[in-house]
């Protein structure tokens, strides 16, 4: 091995080649780091604790490489500092490319490319003239497909489209050729000739991804600045690809059941409790299910945050008490921007402390949001953080059950924040440049330790901007869209891939925030957001008005059916939130994530799955009321009229404007829950199961739904197991009241159980 050295220190094996050192680090057999310090300190937002486990592995030396390998990865490192990938049975994974880049050709001279960049358009590939850039190119395969990425426009199979990582705040309407929009994931999942693995870049700089846009021979990843720090992640399917990412940045937690219900939201009701409370009684007379309203920043004094405004509210916690006793619960919008005010005490006191990112002559930074002239609170401190979790305290104490963190890329009205401005990395300076892309991520985990602090139940926390990992702490959505049709398609490709890139709690504003929407586009929106764990309608100051009154008929009946039916499958999904928490796999997630295998859904963008077990297949273009949907291998049961088909075809459905597709896997037990117009956090008393072919078996969890007791074992885990000829339900575990009746609804009969003694016998 010819200038090509090592040295292993337990499970790092530090590495000299001709051209450069680097270091390696097993952490499972599945996952190894790839680092090389460019002189940055090296901290993790995304990764917290040790993820390193103790792991068996070898390395051998060759004529021309080493080779590094464990149970289930083999890694070739050769002595120019390439890296080269295969799974335990040496099939091609990741790919160092050995050849120069070739960039697109635009048929433009040198001049015009200079004038183009000077107009602001990226015609390099290569993001940014920067000293410190730097790129990772990998070799393509022909039938190469990728997944994840976060939230990103476009569609589900990422292949040749290219993305930044630079948290965005644009308000115009996206489309597929914007490359960037309020998250940053730069988490990859791909499949090689149907074998998967993922890559994990832990850099929080600007980066640019290049997915075979520039060219079908090679992919390549690029950075402004920052260490040269990536994960290979292996698994023998892209599931297990999914779950070794979740291991490494986190899980979504357990959420309180009611968050799954659903929440009508406007910028503008919170102008007043009197606009708030009309909406709550419409909704209840209409006999609208719903569990929460969402008040955006007109609730506050002026826009400072963490007031109330008194012009137009006597009482706030009175108003909140009231919609609690409606079955309402209130979430409360906060941005970061803290409005300049010698007389405003958040201010005040923050200004005291140093708690504000500063100007490289160590002034306080101010630019403009709402409240006018504000300053940043800065996240990347730990006492920064501590103080605004301590500020939480006063909307917890006033009863509002949840928090929606916005504008917090940040967004600045008065320009671009100078990437030079200062901002703190833990207990270092750094530079906005390093901590933007994690700046909503900090504030989201200030504002779910706040909650967790002094509400003592798991935290609802909603952020516009978010980085790997963010999901340990927040729910999301996928921002500003609009109301058109185009925004409807993107919304399955945007919440499958955040569900693959460990945002298993997303949605979008349903009808769309800015635009005005039709009464065909909100009637499919809510259709096709059914099964979206967030199940949000908001909508823009100014826009027309899309509660789901604002059309007549038959929009109102189609949309309470819809309400009603997600109802029904609360239980279902709490379970599926249940099994997330320790797989880490999405709830809402693309056919290719269970049928990897099968090359008809790599690019299957208007279908989603729930679980393993529900296919839904929406109507999302206007006008129309038959549409074809794709069954996988298996066999499926159309939800509606129980008709059965043979999976690995495609069908023509009937789908008027009444009606979404769902299709249900044969074998299949659901629970199905009561028709309720909020979800109460009294313990169920009984509960349904409808079974879908006929023999089947099916885990399903219950506890209080709202605090942390769970953890300590307050919970019970129910076994059903279906056959032809007997219906067994046993307890797994139980320390939470029992449910006193359970039913079992057969395709041509209704079982009934009764509780005795801690077992479920024929009633």
């Amino acid at each position: 091995m010819q200038n090509l050295s090592y040295k292993v220190d337990g499970q790092r094996i530090f590495i000299d080649c001709a051209t450069s050192s680097f270091e390696l680090t097993v952490l499972t057999p599945e996952i190894i780091h790839v680092f090389q310090n460019h002189g940055c300190t090296q901290n993790s937002y995304a990764i917290e604790g040790n993820k390193v486990q103790e792991t068996d592995f070898e390395i051998t030396e060759n004529r021309d490489h080493m080779e590094l390998k464990t149970s289930a990865l083999i890694v070739n490192i050769f002595a120019d500092g390439k890296i080269d990938v295969y799974d335990r049975d040496k099939n091609p994974l990741i790919l160092d490319y050995r050849h120069a880049r070739q960039p697109l050709d635009r048929q433009m001279s040198e001049d015009q490319k200079r004038l183009a960049e000077q107009e602001g358009h990226d015609v390099s590939g290569n993001l940014l003239n920067s000293p410190t850039y730097f790129e990772v190119v990998k070799k393509l395969a022909d039938n190469e497909v990728f997944y994840g990425l976060g939230d990103k426009t476009g569609f589900l199979n990422k292949r040749h489209y290219a993305y930044d990582n630079w948290n965005t705040d644009n308000p115009a309407p996206q489309v597929e050729n914007f490359t960037r929009l309020y998250k940053s994931v730069p988490f990859l999942l791909g499949l090689k000739n149907q074998h998967p693995y993922g890559i994990f870049f832990d850099n929080t700089y600007k980066s640019h991804i290049d997915l075979g846009k520039e060219s079908n021979n090679y992919y390549f990843y690029s950075a402004a600045n920052g260490n040269l720090d990536y994960y290979i992640i292996g698994g023998a399917s892209l599931k297990k690809v999914v779950e070794n990412y979740t291991y490494l940045t986190g899980k979504t937690p357990l959420p309180q059941k009611w968050t799954l219900g659903y929440q009508q939201s406007r910028w503008g009701y919170s102008v007043s409790q009197e606009k708030v409370l009309q909406i709550a009684e419409k909704l209840r007379e209409y006999d609208l299910p719903c569990d929460v309203i969402h008040l955006d920043i007109d609730y506050m004094d002026g826009y400072r945050v963490f007031t109330w405004r008194t012009d137009t509210y006597e009482d706030p916690r009175e108003f909140v008490s009231k919609l609690k006793n409606m079955g309402f619960k209130v979430v409360t919008i906060i941005d970061p921007g803290v409005k300049k005010d010698d007389q405003y005490g958040i201010y005040q006191e923050g200004l005291a402390k140093g708690y504000f990112v500063q100007n490289p002559d160590g002034t306080i930074y101010v630019n403009r949001v709402w409240p006018g002239d504000a300053v940043y609170p800065d996240f990347g401190r730990k006492q920064v953080r501590k103080w605004w979790a301590d500020n939480c305290r006063y909307l917890v104490d006033i009863g509002v059950s949840g928090i929606w963190d916005d504008m917090n890329e940040p967004a600045s009205f008065n320009g671009d924040i100078p990437e030079d401005i200062v901002f703190s990395d833990e207990e270092n300076k750094s530079t906005h440049a390093k901590m933007h892309n994690v700046y909503g991520h900090n504030m989201a985990k200030a504002t779910y330790e706040g909650l967790k602090r002094y509400s003592h139940k798991r935290p609802f926390v909603i952020t516009r901007a978010a980085y790997a990992g963010t999901q340990k702490y927040s729910t999301i959505w996928t921002g500003d869209n609009h109301s058109l049709w185009v925004h409807l398609q993107m919304m399955i490709a945007q919440l499958c891939n955040l569900g693959l890139s460990g945002f298993s709690f997303a949605g979008t504003d349903i009808g769309g925030f800015g635009s005005d929407t039709t009464p065909e586009l909100l009637t499919r929106w809510i259709e096709g957001a059914l099964f979206s764990p967030l199940f949000r309608n908001h909508s823009a100051l100014g826009t027309r008005s899309q509660e789901p009154w604002s059309f007549g008929e038959p929009t109102l009946s189609i949309y309470r059916k819809y309400l009603k039916l997600r109802y029904r499958f609360i239980d279902y999904l709490y379970d599926q939130f249940y099994q997330e928490n320790k797989t880490g796999l999405p709830i809402m997630r693309p056919l290719v994530l269970n049928y990897e295998n099968d090359p008809q859904v790599y690019n299957l963008n208007d279908e989603y799955l729930v679980g393993d077990s529900i296919l839904v297949a929406p109507v999302i273009q206007q006008g129309k009321t038959k549409r074809m949907v794709y069954l996988p291998a298996g066999k499926w049961i159309d939800f509606w009229d129980k008709t059965e088909y043979e999976g690995q075809t495609t069908i023509l459905v009937d789908a008027p404007i009444d009606k979404l597709p769902i299709f249900i896997k044969k074998n299949t037990i659901l629970p199905w829950s009561k028709e309720v117009d909020h979800i109460s956090t009294e313990p169920q008393k009984e509960i349904t199961f409808k079974l879908y072919g006929d023999h089947t078996s099916y885990q399903h969890y219950q506890d209080n739904g709202t605090d942390f007791s769970y953890e300590n074992g307050k919970y019970n885990l129910y076994d059903l197991n279906v056959g032809s000829e007997s219906i067994d339900i046993n307890l797994l575990h139980h320390d939470y009241p029992l449910y006193q009746r359970i039913k079992v609804e057969l395709p041509d009969k209704t079982v009934e159980f009764k509780l005795a003694h801690d077992k479920y016998v024929l009633a």
